[in-house]
């Protein structure tokens, strides 16, 4: 039937339209169904989407439709996660104002998007830099300020002197600022906290239950809350030198979980911000200037481990609490503020970085431990730092490292010197932000330096947005005096400048698409307590930390609050995906510098086996170096365009190739061939849907039912084929999500459709439900073309609703059955025999078959192995 050809653009167009029209994946709560949240993580509007996000959405898609299809109730929504620096910096280099390019860029991506043929309920889209979204956030933050959980502190911060801006721990990456790879250091601001560390143990705790996400990404979260159990201790500060200190500094406090190594402390080491640092700063040019410089310290702990340890002595000294002893207090630049109390207790023996640092700065070592073995160590070549027996300590001299740690800890308790303690890596999130588009933060400085929330009334505060920004990075409110004055009950007021975090937003986003237009609160708490909670998470793994943790903290903060009750965590299963890759090249020019090509731009050559060797520019001119399969980036100049993708083979092409080519959680490496290919499997099936269902109408076949047990064997075979791939695709999807394996299985038997000849009425009844079978299970893949032929089968309903066909046993059933016959474990036959064969049967069958002759002759047959409907193993001596 070539006449009917498939145009893919048309198809797509007219599918969309109908979907446009009825509006067909809003949805409801209906108590009477079972529910389905199905939620990707939603875009920064940068205008133009990349493959990352149409493997994101692809997926979260494919999982809605499939669920659609079991009959529940699916919440699919779509939205714009819409503030932050990089709309800012766009603006910025574009001489316009944030809001204009970050509206335009939704719109551009919006029409890609709608374009995939995605089952988005649209009437629930939420962008988060609209005044109907974040008042509401607004709102919030006042409530948790007047219970105490936000707070406001001057304190030490990651700076990022290129986007002029705090960061929290978590958006410190390597050092590094998580998004311009800018070295962050640390700068005194004042700045707005909320107290999650005192989710820290309950954040900890709920992992345990969350077995529908990867282990790996809870291990992250576990290691970045990062509880440790020890003793708090408090050495008094003794000798001051030369230096006036203040009597509220008289105590330091380090926390250690190892209070076995405490009789080993031969000096303590305090952060650069630590109090104690910081006055004697001020008293002291040259610790001032340490000071200083520890500022442009990298934070992360990669980067502490190796980086040179540097230790400046602070000219005071503090009592050992058990020896009376005095030790030395240092200044180190490996010491943060942020972690424990600032301060550490330093045991050289006993601890690596302690003991480079004693090394370098030639202090006492003390060992205090040694091997349970009674094994001698040489300290002059490290310190030893595993458990072990206890000497050189007084009256604990024989006792374990586990012994001493309770031993040691209660003595210090006993004399008003230590506590057991429980710490926690996890700091308090800082949301203040230095910079104009996000969410202005809702508190406001009265005349009398009183800072106190805006009331509900005057919610939400507006940020301007009829900005043009210059060509520097500012922050224009902190210039707007107009925008800034307000009134507080009455009193003059002055408006905060800084903004929330962004995360602020994406952290209860999920919520918010419960309903979307509520105008009384965040959402309707009966909404919300029908979807929560979402039951498919899908987003790339680099935000199991960033975005994760704050979302999960989020939404106990909201539970809290009275607004939900269904559930204690947001998200049942998260489904973190690999990343994009496709192959890079460069040539290296007369400067020294690579210049990256796209693959077009190449003359790839390739070895004997298709391998890639190299290639060269299009003129010849450069040699041109594979960079092998990289994650697809600007940089590289190896992405490819979806749109262009799109318009050359259609959004089913591109749809079932992402579905196909990886597992989900593995990185998917982009090859045009392979959209080539998914092209030519639809092709396929659209040509045999067409020729079975005209050609039965051509030959006059209108009643299209049939009676198994009337099928001849290659008839019954194809139902067979057909109904055992229904069951490997259900298995595969709903037991272990895996897609690629399960369109395997139906390009597989597609192989076997196009073999099955159309003669007779039983022929195209077999194939008629065999088309049908196809369709159904496609659909939610290739959303487009199967809803054209679903009509084609002449089908009225609307397939998206229609439900997914189940195995029918019975036809899974064969006359025969195929046993494999070896001798001595070597593979001679293949026999298909009756499925009621006897055991003796089967193994008369196997010894009289020709090819199992010749190996069995003049041998001595030791025995024959039957293993039930599968296997025949002759033993020969």
């Amino acid at each position: 039937m070539s006449e009917y050809i498939y145009k893919p653009h048309e198809l797509e167009a007219q599918a969309q339209k109908f979907w446009a029209d009825n509006n067909t994946f809003h949805v409801e709560v209906d108590p009477n169904k079972e529910k389905f949240y199905s939620l990707v993580m939603f875009p920064y509007p940068s205008g133009e989407l990349h493959m990352g996000h149409v493997r994101n959405y692809t997926i979260g898609d494919v999982v809605a439709r499939y669920q659609r299809m079991l009959g529940k109730n699916v919440l699919n929504p779509f939205g714009w996660d819409s503030f932050g620096m990089p709309a800012e910096n766009a603006a910025i280099a574009h001489n316009t104002s944030p809001a204009k390019w970050t509206y335009q860029n939704i719109e551009s991506m919006k029409k890609t998007v709608k374009q995939l043929g995605f089952s988005y309920d649209w009437d629930r889209e939420v962008t988060t830099c609209r005044p109907e979204y974040y008042r509401w956030e607004q709102q919030f933050f006042t409530r948790l300020y007047e219970k105490g959980i936000i707070y406001r502190k001057k304190s030490a911060v990651n700076w990022c002197e290129k986007d002029k801006t705090v960061l929290a721990n978590e958006q410190v990456v390597d050092g590094c600022c998580w998004r311009c790879d800018t070295p962050v250091v640390q700068r005194e601001l004042d700045q707005w906290f909320i107290k999650i560390s005192d989710y820290a143990q309950e954040l900890l705790d709920s992992l345990d239950h969350m077995d529908k996400w990867p282990e790996r990404v809870r291990q992250m979260q576990r290691n970045w809350i990062g509880r440790s159990e020890g003793v708090e201790i408090t050495f008094e500060v003794t000798n001051t030198g030369k230096f006036t200190v203040d009597p509220a500094l008289a105590n330091l406090k380090v926390f250690t979980t190892r209070p076995d190594t405490f009789m080993g402390v031969t000096y303590c080491a305090i952060a650069a911000q630590h109090p104690l640092a910081l006055e004697i700063a001020k008293q002291d040019p040259a610790v001032n200037e340490f000071v200083e410089k520890c500022k442009a310290v990298k934070t992360s702990e990669a980067d502490m481990s190796t980086m040179e340890k540097l230790a400046f002595d602070l000219g005071v000294k503090v009592k050992h609490p058990l020896t009376q002893q005095e030790v030395p207090v240092y200044i180190a630049n490996f010491v943060l503020m942020t972690y424990g109390t600032g301060a550490v207790m330093s045991v050289p023996s006993h601890d690596e970085r302690d003991w480079e640092v004693a090394q370098k700065y030639n202090i006492a070592l003390k060992p205090v431990i040694k091997a349970t073995d009674g094994a001698d160590w040489d300290f002059s070549k490290g310190a030893f730092t595993d458990k072990g027996v206890l000497f050189n300590s007084g009256e604990f001299d024989g006792l374990t490292s586990e012994q001493a740690h309770a031993a040691i800890g209660n003595k210090l308790k006993e004399l008003g010197k230590g506590e057991f303690h429980v710490n926690f890596r996890l700091r308090d999130w800082g949301v203040s932000r230095q910079r104009y588009w996000g969410c202005p933060i809702p508190m406001v400085k009265l005349a009398d330096g009183s800072i106190v929330p805006v009331e509900d009334k005057d919610l939400p505060v507006v940020l301007p947005e009829n900005v043009v920004l210059g060509g520097e990075v500012t922050n224009p409110l902190v210039h707007d005096t107009a925008w800034q004055t307000t009134t507080y009950k009455g009193q003059p007021a002055t408006r905060e400048t800084d903004t929330f975090d962004t995360f602020m937003e994406s952290s209860w986003y999920y919520a918010r698409y419960c309903s979307p237009t509520c105008d009384t609160g965040m959402f309707n708490k009966e909404e919300a307590d029908y979807w929560l909670p979402v039951d498919n998470y899908v987003g790339g793994i680099e935000h199991a930390v960033l975005h994760l943790l704050y979302v999960r903290f989020f939404h106990k903060l909201m539970r809290n609050e009275g607004l939900i009750s269904a559930c204690d965590e947001p998200i049942d299963q998260y489904i973190p995906l690999g990343m994009v890759l496709n192959n890079a090249w460069y040539y290296v020019d007369e400067n020294s510098s690579r210049v990256w090509l796209k693959e077009k731009e190449v003359n790839i050559q390739r070895d004997e086996k298709g391998a890639i060797v190299g290639g060269t520019t299009l003129d010849g001119k450069h040699k041109v170096i594979h960079n092998g399969m990289v994650k697809m980036s600007k940089s590289k100049n190896n992405g490819v365009s979806p749109k262009e993708m799109l318009d050359t083979y259609g959004a089913d092409a591109v749809r079932l190739y992402i579905m196909f080519g990886a597992p989900m959680e593995a990185s998917f490496e982009w090859s045009e061939s392979g959209v080539e290919g998914a092209s030519r499997f639809l092709r396929r099936v659209w040509n045999l849907s067409h020729d079975v269902v005209l050609g039965a109408k051509e030959k006059g076949f209108t009643d299209l039912s049939f009676n198994h047990a009337d099928l001849n064997k290659e008839q019954k075979e194809i139902r067979r084929l057909v109904h055992m791939t229904i069951a490997k695709v259900r298995d595969d999807v709903e037991n272990r999500q895996a897609y690629n394996t399960a369109i395997a299985a139906v390009m597989e038997l597609m192989n076997s459709l196009t073999k099955h000849p159309l003669e007779t009425a039983l022929d195209f009844a077999v194939m008629h439900e065999a088309v049908e079978s196809l369709v159904l299970l496609l659909q939610p893949l290739t959303p487009h073309i199967t809803h054209y032929l679903w009509k084609l089968l002449g089908r009225d309903s609307v397939l998206d609703f229609a439900a997914l066909p189940v195995a029918d046993k019975k036809a899974m059933e064969t006359d025969t059955k195929l046993i494999v016959v070896q001798v001595n474990g070597k593979l001679r036959a293949r026999l298909e025999l009756p499925t009621a064969a006897t055991e003796e049967e089967v193994k008369q069958a196997a010894l009289a078959d020709e090819n199992v002759v010749k190996f069995t002759t003049e041998q001595q047959v030791i025995k024959v192995i039957y293993v039930p409907n599968k296997l025949v193993n002759i033993v020969v001596k």
